[in-house]
């Protein structure tokens, strides 16, 4: 009887992985002997394969699911449409509990229905003698046999807390439960006393932009955290992450959030191999709509890095919506398991990210300055100007002041704070994050990022005529007219590296620097040019266009 309860509970089991020879425990771990054994590939398909009883309730369960989440979305509507028809009085509306309470009824009948197929199904029974082992005892040898199996993650037993590392249980430095240090910006209105009064007439538009990025603004800036999108992505999902298991060796893991958040990720070690990159780990940060499942990790995979991939709350399996301070948080969680479970020193440790990805890797940046280096790829310097874009002019206000007080990603400002090597990677087609059309690249919010990144570095070089020949730079939308503009300026890198190399060796290597204060215009011109194309490569594709492997390379540093 408690099997057959652990089965109407349990979670739903998508697939069985195949088992291989290479398995999987790592060399000096102690393995104690299996209670269960895990399953053939010889005698049972990777597929799980549900007996009649549990697909039908499952399907029908499913549906359910869908048609609450179209309810969800749509009630604001439909309160108001009942309540102009006049049927939210309580003549109507108790009549209508009944008929839900025997909906909700009918529902449970279905769930124990699935569960009496499920214990019939000796697939199932061993997953869940698996999974409740692993919850008793999380040992090496349980949680390589869990590892076997793709199921609602939910049910996965967390495998890191945020608070696990020594160091930040001793000191009071570290995260709160309230969450990590952000940046936050300064008041529109400086200097001005915030009275009660002044908080009373701005409380209407502070609830205003409360309602706007809590419903519409957050949906429209990360999409892939809408269920009924995720619905419709499972079987890519799944498939994406049956490839990253069984042909990488990819291995999966809850962290637990200083939030409360469960963060689903997904480690691909390579330090075992011959290759040398190997030895670094690439952690990947997806875009507003992207999962590591089938996101950009597949880039550093292909070029043979170690990586770490990891989904935004609310994305997959991972729990929570996707706010500034929430994916700060969760970020947070990802580099100390990097550093303290997978055991990786900070300077091995490369930040990359794609599109609205770069917020979360700036962050990272900005507060584990040790990282060997931040990649960029199709990202912003900040959200206010693309937001603008696609909101009605009359909007400007509401749809600026929702951005900085709840959906603030300052990537550029962020950035400015690390002190390592970066390379940013600019889509010449990109069709997300330019502000007029795709063909014009000098609307790309990625030159905006660049510009701010050097002028802050390099301040004395991007004076006026750095800035200039910077920009007509930028205005190249082919490697012809870059390497045109290039050359018509006559840049010596030669010099240009030795006038770098004595400024650092003589007043360090700590932003910003003051070279460039006593050169002569065509100097800073040869400079800044240098400087902006070591610290930017065009790609001459879509937004969406997934980067090739040779196109993935470190940054350039002295």
């Amino acid at each position: 009887m408690a099997k057959l309860l652990s089965c109407v509970l349990g979670p739903r089991l998508y697939k069985i992985y195949r088992e291989r020879d290479s398995e999987r425990t790592p060399s000096g771990v102690p393995v104690t002997p299996a209670t269960v054994t895990t399953p053939s590939s010889s005698s049972w398909d990777t597929y799980y394969q549900p007996r009649a009883l549990e697909k039908h309730a499952d399907s029908i369960l499913a549906l359910a699911s869908v048609f609450w989440s179209i309810s969800y979305y749509s009630s604001p509507f439909a309160f108001f449409y009942l309540y102009r028809k006049g049927y939210l009085s309580l003549s109507k509306v108790v009549p209508f509990s009944h008929y839900a309470g025997t909906l909700l009824l009918l529902l449970a009948g279905v769930a124990c229905l699935r569960g009496i197929g499920r214990w019939t199904n000796p697939q199932y029974r061993q997953f869940i003698t698996i999974l409740e082992a692993t919850h008793r005892n999380q040992s090496a040898e349980n949680k390589r046999q869990l590892a076997n199996y793709n199921f609602d993650f939910r049910s996965w037993p967390v495998d890191f807390y945020w608070e696990e590392p020594s160091s930040r249980k001793e000191s009071r430095g570290g995260p709160s439960r309230r969450g990590v240090a952000l940046l936050r910006p300064e008041p529109l209105h400086r200097g001005t006393a915030d009275t009660f009064l002044n908080q009373v007439k701005k409380l209407p538009c502070q609830i205003t932009s409360y309602l706007v990025a809590h419903t519409l603004g957050r949906r429209m800036l990360y999409p892939g955290s809408v269920y009924l999108l995720q619905k419709a992505l499972r079987p890519v999902l799944l498939q994406g992450q049956a490839r990253l298991v069984e042909e990488y060796n990819g291995r999966r893991a809850k962290l637990l959030a200083c939030d409360g958040n469960e963060i689903d990720t997904m480690f691909v070690d390579r330090r075992g191999t011959a290759e040398p990159q190997g030895q670094k780990l690439v952690v990947c940060c997806e875009g507003n709509a992207g999962f590591y499942e089938v996101g950009c990790v597949s880039t550093p995979l292909e070029a043979g890095y170690s990586v770490l991939g990891w989904n935004h709350p609310g994305f997959a399996g991972s729990t929570g919506v996707p706010f500034p301070q929430n994916e700060a948080n969760a970020m947070d969680a990802v580099v100390q398991f990097a550093i303290h479970r997978l055991g990786f020193q900070p300077q091995d440790i490369i930040i990359y990210a794609w599109s609205i990805g770069g917020f979360t890797a700036t962050w990272a940046a900005m507060s584990y300055p040790d990282v060997s280096a931040v990649i960029l790829d199709a990202s912003f310097d900040d959200l206010v100007p693309l937001a603008l874009k696609v909101m009605p002019d009359s909007w400007r206000g509401l749809v600026t002041r929702t951005v900085r007080q709840h959906l603030n990603l300052n990537n550029a400002e962020q950035l400015c704070r690390y002190q390592g090597p970066v390379l940013l990677i600019r889509r010449t087609k990109d069709e997300i994050i330019t502000t007029t059309v795709p063909e014009d690249v000098m609307s790309n919010r990625g030159n905006d990022l660049l510009l701010k990144l050097l002028q802050h570095r390099y301040p004395r070089v991007m004076a006026e005529e750095g800035l200039q020949v910077v920009r007509q730079w930028l205005e190249a939308s082919s490697q012809l007219e870059e390497a045109s503009i290039y050359s018509r300026w006559e840049v010596e890198e030669d010099w240009c590296l030795s006038v770098l190399r004595s400024y650092q060796a003589e007043h360090g290597p700590d932003f910003p620097w003051s070279v460039g204060e006593d050169m002569s215009a065509e100097g800073r011109r040869q400079l800044a040019l240098f400087l902006a194309r070591k610290h930017l490569h065009n790609f001459e594709a879509t937004h969406c266009t997934p980067l090739p492997a040779q196109s993935f390379q470190m940054p350039w540093h002295l």
